[in-house]
């Protein structure tokens, strides 16, 4: 693949979720938003993968959960914008019979997809059972994680994490969304999550913070977490980021968390992001 990530494949890839959950008015823009920056870096400059001939078992590649599976726009526009599978196929999303469902589904068999997702608080435990799965087989790979901040409210994650430093896994690199909102709220305002890098701290994990809208820092924790591989101390990643980035109308706020725009808003937010890569 040629391209690598810039703020260019960013921009598109905020034209395709927007557009993609007004097609249907139906969808969660603003999780999606916020994290594009880490999308296009893991699957442009980051992942050891092979978009054009995609395995459900991806030996000797890395690997990609989604826990926050209902964020699901933002990585079909990565995935298809990277090979996976043809762009045409980002309007049938949320359709009847689409391999783009609203949440991801590994039954429609779309590339890129290897497990279902969006019951939060799992994906951790199937992210370390790769990891364990990829050192039994002496692999030389990574596994990526995505969370949520409000899916620190689930009791599985912090099971998950006790297991993860017990056992040693070094292997996987999770990632939090700290965007300080959720459906019902902010966090603070929910459930507050106090100081959560303490938290994971406590529980073994090694915690970097980062902005995660900054291509380059993205890089920077990335490579900090890999190079402490070997020590046993698995790595989590705070992402501070801002729900709806890139969209004025919709950052900030838990209000565009499952909205879609109507048409008048989708063309304001659609004049604030620039096409870059052409529209599906």
């Amino acid at each position: 693949m040629s391209m690598q990530a810039s703020p260019t494949i960013c921009s598109q890839v905020r034209r395709d979720i927007v557009r993609m959950v007004h097609a249907v008015s139906s969808g969660h823009p603003g999780g999606s938003l916020g994290c594009v920056e880490l999308f296009v870096k893991l699957y442009f400059d980051v992942m050891k993968l092979d978009a054009e001939n995609f395995t459900l078992d991806g030996k000797e590649e890395d690997l990609f959960f989604l826990s926050n599976g209902h964020i699901s726009p933002v990585w079909y526009s990565v995935l298809s914008r990277r090979g996976f599978f043809p762009l045409k196929e980002l309007a049938t999303f949320r359709k009847l019979n689409s391999r783009v469902q609203g949440h991801p589904a590994t039954e429609e068999g779309l590339p890129g997809i290897r497990v279902a997702s969006g019951s939060l608080g799992q994906g951790l435990s199937v992210g370390l059972g790769a990891a364990e799965t990829k050192k039994l087989a002496g692999e030389d790979t990574w596994i990526y994680t995505l969370h949520g901040d409000g899916e620190m409210q689930e009791g599985q994650i912090w099971e998950a994490a006790m297991y993860a430093a017990h056992r040693k896994i070094d292997n996987i690199i999770s990632f939090i969304d700290c965007n300080g909102q959720q459906i019902d709220g902010s966090t603070e305002d929910v459930l507050s999550l106090k100081d959560l890098g303490a938290k994971w701290s406590a529980f073994g994990w090694h915690v970097i913070k980062c902005d995660g809208h900054s291509l380059d820092d993205l890089g920077s924790a990335i490579d900090e977490a890999k190079s402490r591989r070997g020590s046993g101390v698995p790595c989590i990643v705070l992402m501070k980021t801002v729900m709806g980035k890139g969209v004025d109308f919709m950052e900030g706020t838990h209000k565009w968390h499952g909205i879609a725009p109507n048409d008048e808003q989708l063309a304001d937010a659609l004049s604030q992001l620039e096409e870059t890569l052409g529209d599906y």
